[in-house]
């Protein structure tokens, strides 16, 4: 197991180092530049299309609608990284990396557009008359590539048991003990139950209760963060301007500056902290954006733009600005991870503030273990069929519980670990895929432009 884990730290590197960081942004430019800037030209029309049309079908093919879709993937995407996650690259790289997060997010709007576009262009159903698309039908019916595709699978199927599971359970039991006492063994036993009792529904269940979970959430967190940022109105200039100053200057003139900030690490960081939260590149969300009901490809990439919108400049902002505006990033320089968020929120707001952030990270780990099941189920069932659905949701249940209770020590951090390389390795094959059909992507842009304008769709 040492071995092991040894080359995995020497693989997760390269995944998660500055070559594929700088590939998996520069896709994102390089498809902004041959689509004609989509996350511009269509700002206003993706907020007519998601919040105009809720609840609406947009054809005649699918599973659940397109919202609910949205759903899904917010609620794999939106999770305790947008909490802990932002935080901790703050902390490490100095104000700056807020700056790269926000740089990796436009770019990246581009990239989950044109990931949701081609798994609704390649999807197919499986024997169950289910919709299924995403990286590995792209590369295996438009590249010819099924031993990349293969491997997509793979990776997706044993990621998301620490990606979106056993870190995110332990994530919601260590909230609910932190903010209001309850015993991680009993949050582990009703995580248990609320997953099981929605997983068995499949895509269908998940959408049904993520569709109502997510803008909760959302809104909650929102509202929360939004109280303590206003209540230091006066400092958010000065905070933005931080973002942005020390993204390209030496953070170390801050008072108070903690050693190793430089432009350096807040890039790294803050491109790594983007890449991860928002999972543009990663071929994640585009197997939930596959089921949607849709008249055209392009109209459900629309909500990939959104989805990364959310997710990183408006969730990610919150937790990146009232951490710097409250004075919490060098005021207490001892703390990283959701502990500095924390005391960000109880500084202004005291105690409400600790239920606000404990209740917030929970519903986001909590969500985010919904909709990765689907992710790692449909990676399952591409390799082995629908026989191993069976199979694949007592072990996601099992997870479940041993991450929740904390239990299994070393096996947990070796299988976050593990993980955390194997989404990582999503991203290799899923970037061959963007830029092998990248010509195809551009034509049905063409298309729905020209469909829109000529009043086919609306």
């Amino acid at each position: 197991m040492e071995g092991l884990m040894a080359i995995n730290g020497v693989v997760n590197g390269i995944v998660w180092g500055p070559p594929m960081l700088a590939l998996l942004v520069g896709t994102g430019i390089y498809l902004t530049i041959i689509l004609g800037f989509p996350q511009v030209r269509y700002f206003v029309y993706m907020f007519k299309e998601v919040l105009g049309k809720i609840g609406q079908k947009q054809g005649d093919e699918g599973t659940i609608t397109p919202f609910a879709a949205l759903s899904v993937a917010l609620a794999s995407t939106v999770g305790s990284g947008n909490i802990a996650g932002v935080a901790t690259a703050i902390h490490l790289g100095g104000p700056g990396a807020l700056f790269w997060m926000w740089i990796t997010a436009i770019f990246g709007m581009t990239t989950k557009m044109t990931e949701a576009a081609l798994a609704v262009r390649f999807r197919e159903k499986d024997e169950g008359g289910n919709w299924r698309g995403g990286t590995m039908h792209v590369l295996e019916k438009a590249t010819g590539q099924k031993w990349l595709a293969w491997l997509f699978a793979f990776f997706t199927t044993f990621a998301a048991f620490g990606i979106g599971n056993a870190t995110q359970a332990n994530s919601t039991a260590q909230a609910l003990e932190l903010g209001f006492g309850v015993p991680c063994w009993i949050s582990g036993i009703v995580i248990v139950v609320l997953v099981a009792l929605v997983i068995v529904g499949g895509v269908k269940r998940i959408s049904d209760v993520t569709t109502y979970l997510v803008p909760f959430m959302a809104i909650f967190y929102i509202v929360g963060g939004g109280a303590v940022i206003l209540l230091h109105a006066n400092l958010i200039p000065d905070a933005i301007g931080q973002a942005v100053c020390y993204a390209f200057n030496d953070p170390m003139a801050i008072p108070g500056a903690i050693a190793g900030w430089s432009v350096k690490q807040a890039l790294t960081k803050g491109v790594a902290r983007g890449v991860f939260s928002n999972e543009a590149g990663l071929g994640s969300a585009p197997m939930v954006h596959a089921t949607a009901i849709t008249d055209h490809p392009v109209r459900q990439g629309t909500y990939g733009l959104f989805e990364v919108f959310v997710d990183t400049i408006v969730v990610c902002s919150i937790t990146g600005i009232s951490v710097i505006a409250t004075g919490t990033l060098t005021g207490r320089p001892d703390l990283t991870g959701a502990q500095l968020t924390l005391t960000a929120f109880q500084s202004v707001l005291g105690t409400p503030g600790v239920w606000i952030l404990s209740l917030g990270l929970a519903m986001f780990a909590f969500s985010t273990i919904l909709g990765w099941y689907w992710y790692g189920e449909t990676g399952a069932v591409y390799i082995f069929g629908l026989k191993i659905t069976p199979i694949y949701k007592f072990l996601w249940i099992a997870i479940c519980l041993v991450g929740a209770i904390g239990g299994g020590g070393q096996f947990l951090t070796n299988l976050w670990d593990l993980s955390d390389t194997m989404n990582g390795l999503m991203a290799a094959p899923n970037l061959v895929a963007l830029l092998w059909v990248s010509n195809e992507m551009r034509k049905m842009v063409k298309d729905f432009d020209a469909k829109r304008k000529s009043g086919e769709l609306k």
